[in-house]
């Protein structure tokens, strides 16, 4: 089951990193379609935010199709984001597990890693795919 986490530095709403923590999970394959969301009470209560933004951030996966109410029952995941490379996922987690250890072994903050990344990824977006013989 998805735990959700908030960043009250970050400033995106809080239903909106709700709804993008289960769509990261969906796409890494935490969650799948059938298995059912944390309910409305527990996240706000572990969160210690109003139902209300759980029920808002909900109802914006429902309105995308990958969530469902069920009256008295829940919020059920409709259909994932998963793509292909999924079996590919496990052994590159691995390898960032790896290279975050070593960002932290060279002082890296989580800031710091954060930007790295980010930058990492625009500039590479930017250039284009490479090819197995550049990397």
């Amino acid at each position: 089951m998805i735990e959700f986490v908030l960043d009250g530095r970050s400033k995106v709403n809080t239903y909106m990193q709700l709804v993008q923590q289960v769509k990261q999970a969906l796409r890494v394959g935490l969650i799948e379609p059938g298995d059912q969301l944390p309910k409305v009470r527990d996240v706000a209560q572990s969160l210690a935010i109003n139902p209300n933004t759980v029920l808002k951030a909900y109802r914006e996966l429902e309105l995308e199709g990958l969530a469902e109410g069920r009256p008295g029952v829940g919020t059920f995941v409709r259909r994932t984001l998963a793509g292909p490379s999924l079996g590919n996922q496990a052994e590159l987690r691995e390898d960032l597990v790896a290279w975050l250890g070593k960002a932290q072994v060279a002082g890296l903050a989580h800031e710091d890693v954060v930007a790295l990344i980010d930058t990492t990824i625009r500039a590479t977006l930017t250039e284009g795919p490479r090819h197995q013989e550049d990397a």
